[in-house]
């Protein structure tokens, strides 16, 4: 029988098949790929609020008050921490530091979570 590769029309070598992955490797991508993508979800909030309030955007807004209260939620063991009197460098640095410390904490768990 003939065996030619149909994309480049020369003949195909009868290969090994290529090593199976180990047994956890996918479930700890999958896992990976969703801590990541929290995170990543969590600092987009974040971000997303201190842009809307350095817009000035309307507060009474259905979208900018969900935005507002879930980075509200997700900063909340961080409010006050630092206390100036320049309203948009206040905002910035409280919901600001979560959002880095999200990303950084998520990567990393999932930078390791790929190494297993």
């Amino acid at each position: 029988m003939n065996h030619t590769d149909p994309i480049s029309g020369y003949p195909a070598h009868d290969r090994p098949p290529p090593p199976a992955p180990a047994a956890g490797g996918g479930t700890a991508r999958r896992t990976a790929l969703t801590i990541c993508t929290i995170a990543d979800v969590a600092a987009g909030l974040l971000v997303l609020w201190i842009v809307l309030h350095l817009l000035d955007a309307n507060e009474g807004n259905g979208f900018v008050d969900f935005v507002h209260t879930m980075a509200d939620w997700l900063s909340g063991w961080a409010q006050d921490i630092f206390t100036m009197d320049t309203e948009g460098l206040r905002i910035v640095l409280n919901y600001g530091l979560p959002a880095i410390i999200y990303l950084l904490i998520g990567h990393g768990i999932a930078a390791r979570l790929n190494r297993v």
